[in-house]
C-alpha cells in the first residue's frame, strides 16, 4: 500500500453535508485531497475541485493513491468500479449497509486489478501524525509503533487513546469493518503491519461473529513474527445475544452452538498464545511486557 503524507486522495460522495465536516479534518490532519467526484454537484467547493465522474478527476490531477467512498451504501459498488476503472489501487469504504451481492462483484473486481478495499462500515486507515484517510478521531492517536487493526469503530479510538495514555504511540490503526462482507481481512492487515519497518507490536480487537479471528489466531501463530495481543469485545454477553452489526448477524445463521463466538475466539488466541486482555485497560500493560520479551 501507499500510505504516506504526499499520498493522492479522492474523495466520493463530496458534498453531502453529513460528511463536509470529516472532510475538513482529513484536510486539516495534512492529507493531499486533490479531488473530489460528486454528480451534477458544484465544480469547486473551498478551492477543492468537484468532478461528474471519476476518470475526469484524474485526467484533472493525475494518478491518484486512495479514494475515500462516502455516497449512501446502495451506490458504493458503482463508486468502486468507477475508482477501479480509473486505475485506483486503495478504496476506503465509510459507508455502512453495502449489500452482500454488491461486495462479492466488487471484491471479485478489486482481485483481479490488485486493488485493496477497506470496509464498508470503516473509519478507514491512520498513520499518528502523518496521514488520516477516513473518519478516525485523530485526536485520540499519537506516532508511534503499535499498530492496531480491528473490527469495531469507536473501540479502535479506545484502545488508540489507552495506549497513548500510557506512552504507546501508534504507527497505523485500520478498522477493516462490520458490514456482511467486508474487503480487507485481518490477515492481510497483520502480514502488512509485519512488514512495516515502523511497527513493533500488534493490537489486533476482534468481537462476536464470523471466524475471521480464528483464522488470525492460526496466521499469527504460522507467520507472524512480531508480537501480537489480541482483545475480543463481548466476552460477557448474555448467550444468544450478538451484536447489532449485520456481519455478525448473518455469520450466525446456520451455524454451530460454538462457531463465531466470543469463546471461539479466545480458544484460537490461546492455542496459538496469542495474549488476550480481558478487557481494554489491560492491553498496554500487555504490550510493554511482548516488547519486554521481544
Amino acid at each position: 500500500m501507499k500510505l504516506k503524507p504526499d499520498s493522492k486522495v479522492l474523495i466520493q460522495g463530496m458534498t453531502a453535508s453529513l460528511w463536509s465536516p470529516y472532510i475538513a479534518r482529513m484536510q486539516a490532519y495534512g492529507t493531499q485531497i486533490v479531488a473530489a467526484v460528486s454528480p451534477g454537484q458544484t465544480t469547486s467547493i473551498d478551492d477543492l475541485p468537484v468532478f461528474d465522474l471519476v476518470e475526469q478527476a484524474v485526467a484533472a490531477v493525475g494518478a491518484i493513491d486512495t479514494t475515500i467512498i462516502f455516497v449512501p451504501p446502495y451506490q458504493a459498488l458503482d463508486a468502486a468500479l468507477e475508482a477501479i476503472a480509473s486505475g485506483i489501487k486503495q478504496i476506503i469504504i465509510i459507508s455502512a449497509g453495502v449489500p452482500p451481492l454488491d461486495m462479492v462483484r466488487l471484491l471479485r473486481k478489486a482481485e483481479a486489478n490488485e486493488t485493496i478495499i477497506v470496509g464498508p462500515n470503516s473509519p478507514g486507515i491512520i498513520i499518528p501524525g502523518k496521514l488520516l484517510l477516513g473518519t478516525h478521531a485523530s485526536e485520540f492517536y499519537t506516532p508511534g509503533s503499535i499498530g492496531i487493526v480491528s473490527r469495531s469503530t469507536t473501540l479502535t479510538y479506545e484502545i488508540a487513546l489507552g495506549l497513548t495514555k500510557a506512552g504507546l504511540g501508534q504507527s497505523i490503526a485500520v478498522s477493516i469493518g462490520s458490514d456482511a462482507i467486508i474487503g480487507s481481512s485481518f490477515l492481510q492487515w497483520l502480514q502488512i503491519f509485519d512488514e512495516d519497518d515502523t511497527t513493533e507490536a500488534i493490537v489486533l480487537v476482534g468481537e462476536p461473529g464470523g471466524n475471521s479471528e480464528e483464522a488470525a489466531a492460526r496466521y499469527i501463530a504460522e507467520a507472524i513474527d512480531k508480537p501480537v495481543i489480541a482483545y475480543i469485545a463481548g466476552c460477557h454477553a448474555p448467550a444468544g445475544k450478538h451484536w447489532g452489526h449485520t456481519g455478525t448477524l448473518a455469520a450466525v445463521v446456520g451455524r454451530g452452538d460454538n462457531v463465531g463466538t466470543a469463546k471461539s475466539k479466545l480458544e484460537a488466541f490461546k492455542v496459538a498464545k496469542v495474549p488476550v486482555a480481558e478487557r481494554p485497560s489491560q492491553i498496554p500493560e500487555l504490550v510493554k511486557k511482548a516488547l519486554k520479551k521481544k
